[in-house]
């Protein structure tokens, strides 16, 4: 009798267990998943200026002066605006004996992909060239989806 009983246990038991990993494996079917795609509310534009001192520029005439501080502007405007998108990277240290700063040194470092920037304008303003950035981030959103495509899961059918 207690071998019947036994038996009876490990029936009823392989039978639940097998209707259990029936119905939690949803593998064994079929599935239709939509997606839509995610927008965002607002889009900002983000502003940066960049400055070059015509004088301090290497150059052997005033036209070569000119051509290193327009490149020089335009460089400093779109590492501001890579500090707007991804923020900087600050490493600091010091070094202290007998409660009087020996050593303090201060690092900072900008690193990141700006696409879609555009220049607005571009100036003499006395012994310095400006250049002013802007980045529209509808243009940035634009440009991302035409390769990352985000979506979200909208409905999943199963069959």
């Amino acid at each position: 009798m207690n071998i019947k009983r036994q038996v009876k246990i490990t029936s009823l038991v392989s039978i639940a267990l097998l209707l259990g990993s029936l119905t939690g494996c949803s593998s064994l079917f079929d599935k239709h998943i939509e997606y839509e795609y995610v927008l965002p509310d607002n889009y900002p534009v983000l502003k940066a200026i960049g400055y070059a001192p015509l004088s301090a520029q290497p150059g052997t005439n005033q036209a070569q002066k000119m051509l290193m501080a327009v490149k020089v502007s335009k460089l400093e405007a779109y590492r501001e605006l890579t500090e707007q998108v991804y923020g900087q990277n600050i490493s600091s240290s010091m070094t202290v004996k007998g409660a009087i700063a020996k050593n303090d040194g201060l690092q900072s470092q900008v690193n990141g992909v700006i696409r879609g920037a555009k220049v607005v304008k571009s100036y003499a303003a006395g012994d310095t060239y400006v250049t002013e950035l802007e980045l529209d981030m509808k243009r940035v959103h634009d440009l991302y989806i035409t390769q990352a495509k985000p979506r979200k899961i909208k409905r999943v059918t199963y069959y």
